[in-house]
This record gives structure tokens, C-alpha cells and sequence, in this order.
């Protein structure tokens, strides 16, 4: 087998599994393209934006390269969908040098739209799936590379804690050099049969590399997707090109059909907490260091094996003894 099919192989494996975009499958009206028709506040609007948002013929943007501002996007139309796909074509650029750019951009798949809040300009608890693009580190503690790309699934019982980059409630995440691109940079976002997958493509290798991927998510039917931004004391242009949904068609159980899914509530199983977890330099989970009990429980195996072994030991000694007895 040639090199070039071992790489064709080893691409399709990261990156066949999202779709490519058939327009068949092309949802519009949870769609937003250029020339953003159907955005505004009349009542037949399929997109309505909040804060500093400039919709463009080329690109919404969010918010522009300037301090203390706020932008949202937001689809009018709830979605029914239980297996989708969303691609975000997205832009975050500014003047700003390193670490001297804030702060990002959300997108949202919720239950509520258009509350502004803390949290890239939506508010910090809310129930569904978040995806946060972060430029800019809050944490002075932290061993991260920036920016990081993290998800959060929420039931409105815990509040985005932006101090510390979402840590003690993210799902996991990934760096990825995503500002101040010369080419196009892209976000998947796929929810299918409880698995949530998050990939990126923005080396300009039209390539999609997995970010997240973790089963056991449960998310109802009937939120809403947007999109927000906001800068602080460090600002960008932080653009939307486009957000694409598709429809996945995946076969479900008759019960999974029966299921009432505007009714279920947001959530993940997981097999810990993520606040039982600690990072690592890489964005992974490494586990956190041994509790009391734990260590009790090492040192009372520890000391079994070791007393099984004495007694082993001692039996086999006593036999070789006995055996050389019978020798003289």
C-alpha cells in the first residue's frame, strides 16, 4: 500500500466522519450565509442580532476592534432536529499582539436567546450546549495555550465561571491558532445519538482535526443556536462568515422515536464530574492526586500482598527444608 493511500487512510479516519456539506441535507432556516437575508427584527426574520453586531454583505460581525463591547446573532426559529451538524465559518482578527486580545466568540445551542450577560455577551447559566472560542487567558495560574476551544453542557444549575476559563465545567478542549489567519477558519460541531464531537479545520488543509469528542450528552430538541462575542480591556474583530446546519439521518430505536425530546434535560454522563478533574498543559483530563481513602486503601493492598507473600514464602521454605532432611 503506497504512502499517499496510508495518509488518505489516516485523514478520512480524523476527519470522514463529519459531513461534508451535501446541500441536501442544508437546514436553511437554521442556516446563516452571505448575503445574511432574513436577518433583522421584522417578524418573518430567521436571524436577529443584539449589542454591537454589524451585519455586512461579507460578514457579521460581532463586535469590532474596540473596547468593552458586545455582540450577538441569534436563530428566531427553534430546532426539531435530534441529530444534527452545525459548520461555522469564522474570523478573529484585530491589532492586538500577543496576549493583548480578548476575548472570543460562543456559539449556543439553548434554550433561551438574546440575554445578555458575562459570558461573551450571553448569560453565565443556561440550559444547553455551549462551544467557547477563547483568545484571551483570565487565569494567571494557568498552563494553557491560548486560544483554547472548550464545550460546556448546562441544566441552569452551574454558572460559567469566567475567572477561570470555564475550567470546572468544561467537557474538554484544544488549543488551535485561530487569529489572525490569512485563510479560512472553521468550526463542526456534531451532536448524533448522544455523542458530541467538536472539530476544527484551520491550517488552511481542508481538513477537519477532532477537538472534543464524548458520548453520553443529552440535549432536547426546540433551542436555539447563536452566536455572541465581547471584548474588555482588549479588543478584536470577532466575525461570523457563515453557520451551516445540517441534518444527519440516523436511524432511532421505536422508544428513542416515542420520546417526548422537547422534555429531556441537558445533560452528560460521565463516568466523574469534570470538577473532578484537573488539567493538564495539553487541554486533556489527568485525574486528580489520590485522596485520603485512596491512599489508605493502597497501603492496606500493599500490606496484604506483602503478608500473602511472607506466608508463601515460609511454606516454601519449610518444604525445602523437610526435603533436604530426607537426604541424610
Amino acid at each position: 500500500m503506497t504512502a499517499a493511500v496510508f495518509l488518505w487512510l489516516e485523514v478520512c479516519l480524523v476527519g470522514c466522519d463529519i459531513t461534508d456539506g451535501n446541500t441536501e441535507h442544508l437546514k436553511r432556516e437554521h442556516s446563516l450565509m452571505k448575503p445574511y437575508q432574513g436577518v433583522g427584527s421584522s417578524p418573518s426574520s430567521q436571524w436577529d442580532f443584539w449589542g454591537s453586531t454589524l451585519v455586512t454583505s461579507s460578514y457579521v460581525r460581532l463586535t469590532p476592534d474596540e473596547r468593552s463591547k458586545q455582540g450577538s446573532i441569534w436563530n428566531t426559529v427553534p430546532c426539531h432536529l435530534k441529530d444534527w451538524e452545525m459548520h461555522v465559518q469564522f474570523k478573529v482578527h484585530g491589532s492586538g499582539k500577543k496576549n493583548l486580545h480578548g476575548d472570543g466568540i460562543a456559539i449556543w445551542y439553548t434554550k433561551d436567546r438574546l440575554h445578555p450577560g458575562p459570558v461573551f455577551s450571553n448569560n453565565a447559566i443556561f440550559h444547553g450546549l455551549a462551544v467557547f472560542i477563547d483568545t484571551y487567558s483570565n487565569d494567571d495560574a494557568t498552563d494553557r495555550s491560548f486560544p483554547y476551544i472548550s464545550a460546556m453542557v448546562n441544566n441552569g444549575s452551574v454558572s460559567y465561571d469566567h475567572g477561570k476559563d470555564g475550567r470546572s465545567s468544561e467537557l474538554g478542549g484544544c488549543s488551535a491558532e485561530i487569529r489572525n489567519r490569512e485563510h479560512d477558519t472553521y468550526l463542526a460541531i456534531r451532536y448524533s445519538k448522544g455523542r458530541l464531537t467538536v472539530m476544527v479545520d484551520v491550517d488552511d488543509k481542508n481538513e477537519w482535526k477532532e477537538c472534543i469528542d464524548i458520548g453520553g450528552v443529552r440535549l432536547p430538541t426546540g433551542y436555539f443556536f447563536g452566536a455572541s462575542a465581547a471584548t474588555g480591556d482588549l479588543s478584536d474583530n470577532h466575525d461570523i462568515i457563515s453557520m451551516k446546519l445540517y441534518q444527519l439521518m440516523v436511524e432511532h430505536t421505536p422508544e428513542e422515536e416515542n420520546l417526548d425530546w422537547t422534555k429531556i434535560e441537558p445533560s452528560v454522563s460521565l463516568l466523574k464530574s469534570p470538577k473532578d478533574n484537573i488539567d493538564d498543559p495539553t487541554g486533556n483530563f489527568r485525574g486528580t492526586p489520590l485522596t485520603g481513602w485512596k491512599v489508605f486503601l493502597l497501603l492496606l493492598c500493599a500490606l496484604l500482598g506483602i503478608v500473602v507473600c511472607a506466608v508463601v514464602g515460609a511454606v516454601v521454605f519449610q518444604k525445602r527444608q523437610e526435603r533436604n532432611k530426607r537426604f541424610y
